[in-house]
Formats: C-alpha cells, structure tokens, sequence
C-alpha cells in the first residue's frame, strides 16, 4: 500500500494511526498541499477533489478521503463493528467529526497556526465558536462513562474524532474543558500502537 499524505494533515494522521495500530505495512508519499502539489494532473488522476490522504492499494486502485480509507483498513477488524446498527453509530460519529469538528475547528485552527486569522477574525471567531457547541455535543455522547464514542469498543471513529479534537486549543477551543472529552482523550492515547505523529505546518504554509 501506499499513502500520499502531508505530515502536518490531521486527515492524513487518521489514516497513519490506523495502518499503524493495524500493522499495515505502507509507504508513505508526502504531497506539499501548501505548495499545490495536490493541485497537478499527477494528483487529481488519485483524487478529482484533489485533496490529502489518499491511499494507493496494491491493485493499484485509489481510495480518497480519510473517512473511507478508515473503513476500508478497518474492516474485519476490532476497529469496526459487525453489526448493522454498531456500524451505523460508527458512521454517525464519522459523518459528525466532518461535518462539524473538521469544518469548523480544522479550518479556525489553519488560520491561528499560518497567521491568517486577524485577516478573517469574524469568521476565525465564528469557527470557534461552533467548534465550543460541537465539542458539547461530543462530550454529551461520551456522558455515562462511556468509554469510547461508540461505547466500550475502541473504533474509526475514535481515530477520526481525535484528529482534529485534540489539538482543538490551537483554534481557540480547549477540548478539555468539555467535561468527559479529556478523559477520552486520553483513552485514545492509551490504545496499544497509538501514535500521535501530527507536524507543525510548515515555513511556507504561513502568511506573507
């Protein structure tokens, strides 16, 4: 297998943590997305959205996105669930992670990080702020003891959720500070093979 991924990519990490915990055996092929390399012919042939991670199987077929490469390498596995209905509360909290922790706290978080967010500060404030409520909402799911998201079963979705989670105080948003989430957070830190790998963005990614 092969991953073309960015170092600094917290989508990229999901599929990191998983091939690792997995024992997957892959390499890894770093595309500059703050240098468009995701942007030419050669990529957009991998990914038409033209975006990282995308994994490259033996076959030599492509799987783009973090969410499907996740399912993808986690199926038959512990990581996701036979059942019908356990597998659907997996793609709630997936489907939850990109719709509202990836749309809001990823993108508040680029701007702190590469110095754009007093260029956009109403919507940087606007990011966060959504990102406090869906942070609510995660820790509202992990209420009851609750383990992992899922329940007692560590999952993708626990991989996907922490990519951008735990590193939410980069945006403004300190994930820890929502009650059950930081105990969680370290849950996940805790699972045999975890390997949090995540880089800073790099010199040319800021603004000039």
């Amino acid at each position: 297998m092969r991953l073309y991924d960015h170092p600094a990519s917290a989508n990229c990490m999901k599929a990191r943590i998983a091939l690792r915990q997995l024992a997957i055996p892959y390499e890894a092929v770093t595309v500059d997305l703050f240098k468009r390399e995701t942007r030419t012919p050669e990529h957009m042939a991998r990914n038409p959205d033209g975006r990282v991670p995308v994994l490259e199987l033996d076959s030599g077929a492509m799987i783009p996105e973090s969410g499907p490469i996740l399912l993808y390498l986690a199926e038959g596995t512990p990581l996701l669930p036979d059942d019908r209905l356990e597998r659907a509360v997996v793609h709630q909290w997936m489907f939850f992670e990109q719709n509202q922790i990836e749309s809001q706290l990823a993108a508040a978080r680029f701007l702190v990080l590469t110095g754009r967010a007093d260029r956009y500060r109403e919507l940087a404030d606007a990011m966060v702020a959504r990102g406090h409520g869906s942070l609510s909402s995660l820790a509202r799911g992990l209420a009851d003891d609750r383990p992992f998201v899922c329940g007692d079963v560590y999952t993708v979705a626990d991989i996907a959720l922490y990519a951008y989670v735990h590193c939410a105080h980069e945006a403004g948003a300190d994930a820890r500070e929502h009650g059950t989430i930081g105990a969680w957070l370290d849950r996940v830190e805790a699972t045999p093979g975890f390997e949090n790998d995540l880089a800073p963005f790099p010199a040319h990614a800021m603004a000039s």
